[in-house]
Order: structure tokens, then sequence, then C-alpha cells
């Protein structure tokens, strides 16, 4: 699956992963813990140390896993994942995990695109709920989910310790049928 998105700086290409992208995904993934370190569950000082295996199973694509990315031209500016649970009884849900658009492209609905190609590629795999969690002190992200259909279920005290403060972690859900 392969879209593309026009935006006044070009357009974008979004599709999944390939291990020929594993540098520049690395690169980007870096780069993103560094400027928002709240947006994610790993911190950039373990990732840093991760050997070259880790990156390439991350951009693994198979029945349970896939990660999407956004380039312009030769340039990887976003990226996302989504996990499809493996057991027989929750094989239904997947989650929504690593959305990062680089800072230059944001508001462009980059994020939006990356988060439709993972409901496309669940809805293909038999999902009828996709989850995803986020910062609840990061409105931005809050706005874009709830622009691609996604609802607030409940709220985790102290998901996140950062810097020596605790943050909220909203959980949210988008159904894929009709419930």
């Amino acid at each position: 699956m392969i879209k593309s998105l026009d935006t006044p700086r070009g357009t974008v290409i979004i599709r999944a992963a390939t291990l020929a992208d594993v540098v520049q995904y690395r690169e980007l993934r870096l780069f993103a813990l560094q400027e928002s370190p709240l947006a994610f569950g790993q911190d950039y000082e373990t990732s840093l140390n991760h050997p070259p295996e880790f990156w390439q199973e991350r951009l693994r694509d198979d029945e349970h896993t896939v990660t999407f990315i956004a380039k312009h031209e030769q340039n990887l500016m976003g990226m996302t994942g989504i996990l499809r649970r493996p057991l027989p009884k929750t094989k239904h849900s997947a989650t929504i995990i690593g959305v990062y658009v680089h800072p230059e492209w944001r508001g462009l609905r980059i994020a939006e695109s990356l988060i439709a190609a993972c409901i496309e590629w669940a809805g293909s795999k038999g999902v009828v709920i996709v989850k995803l969690s986020v910062n609840a002190e990061n409105t931005p992200a809050i706005r874009c989910y709830q622009r691609c259909g996604f609802t607030i279920y409940g709220t985790e005290p102290r998901g996140t310790f950062y810097n020596g403060r605790y943050y909220d972690g909203h959980w949210m859900y988008k159904a894929l049928d009709d419930l």
C-alpha cells in the first residue's frame, strides 16, 4: 500500500517501511526521542545503544506488525507503527505506536495519513478496534487522533515519569466495525 499526500511543501509518500529504510528510521526515531521525549515510552539513551538488529526488527512487516513511514523525495519525516495481537482471544485488536512527524512537517496532515494507513492495514487483518495512548498534556496529538475518529476511554494516572515529574496518559480507541 503506497499513498501520496500533496502538501504545500511537496508530495509526501506514505508506505510500509522496508529494511532499506533502517538507517533513516533510526536517525528519525533518535531525533524524535530527543525532540519529543514525552511522546514515547522509550528514552533516547537506551535507544541509542540498541544494536542494528533491534532497528531491523522494528521494521518487520508481517501478520502482526508493520511500520509506516512518510517520505518527501529521499527524506524520511514521519513514522508510526501498528501491532496486532497474535492470540485468538485478542487478535481482533491492534495498537498504534510511535506516531511522529518532524516539526518542520507538522500541520500538513501527515500524521493523519500515517494513522489512516495503520487503520487500513488493521481493517485488512480483520481488526475491529484500534487503540493508542497519548500524554494527557499533548493537546495537538489528542486533537489529531480525534480528527481520525479516536475517542478517549480512560486515563492512566502517572503513566509516565520524566525529569522528576509524573504525566497522565489517555487511552483512546477507534472501532472499525459498527459495534
